[in-house]
């Protein structure tokens, strides 16, 4: 193993996220797209959590129209990091639009970490190069291995949408706040699955979540001022 602890870091992210990467492969064959259709994708958006948004969206029977606009809401977290990041966006413009196309979670983590400029630099890099690698060759190896897995439903493979959603969701529910929109946005999901096209309830349930969020920021606002106490949040 490696003793440089930048490059040990992103040798592990890419492990991890080639694992990642094969069962999208397998899913994404299992929604319909093909084995060029999944690997294209994955070049060319590179961010796990929309891609999955999306195909799942299709393999619920849903349109374009309808996996589009939830799967660009996640990924509109990544122009937010590119503002924390804009000290390593430099040089010229091809270099700054290669990077552009790999500011994840991951890579963002990893620069942020660092103490020095070059040394995010180098992190961001490093893990970029390492993620990329191993998301397309795990995206190939699953979509190859889906192809010849047959109706997925025989295995089971319908269920492991929802599942990988839940293993996503968890690590963001780390206080009351979160956990209050992630339950308003459930119950409208719920109510609306049953009568809405697919797709439409993500976003809905998106969208329902944000009068919470919102009303959190005005109470934390209040207990900034003085004018609620800090146990009434």
């Amino acid at each position: 193993m490696s003793r440089d602890p930048i490059l040990r870091n992103a040798l592990s992210i890419g492990v991890a996220t080639a694992v990642y990467a094969v069962s999208f492969g397998v899913l994404s064959v299992a929604a319909g797209f093909s084995v060029v259709q999944t690997c294209v994708m994955s070049v060319v958006c590179f961010t796990g959590a929309s891609q999955l948004t999306f195909v799942s969206v299709i393999a619920a029977g849903g349109g374009v129209a309808g996996a589009l606009p939830p799967a660009l809401l996640l990924a509109a977290r990544n122009a937010i990091y590119a503002v924390s990041l804009k000290d390593i966006l430099s040089g010229s413009p091809p270099k700054r639009a290669l990077r552009a196309q790999v500011i994840v979670d991951e890579t963002t983590a990893m620069a942020h970490a660092q103490p020095t400029l070059a040394a995010k630099r180098r992190a961001f890099d490093l893990t970029a190069l390492c993620l990329f690698t191993a998301w397309n060759i795990g995206t190939l190896a699953g979509a190859l291995a889906g192809s010849g897995l047959g109706n997925p439903r025989d295995y089971g493979l319908d269920a492991v949408f929802p599942a990988v959603f839940l293993a996503l969701l968890a690590p963001q529910l780390r206080g009351p706040d979160a956990i209050r929109a992630a339950v308003a946005g459930a119950l409208i999901a719920a109510a609306l699955v049953p009568v809405a096209p697919a797709g439409v309830p993500i976003i809905a349930a998106a969208l329902g979540a944000v009068p919470v969020l919102l009303a959190s920021n005005r109470r934390r606002a209040r207990v900034a001022l003085g004018e609620v106490p800090e146990a009434s949040r």
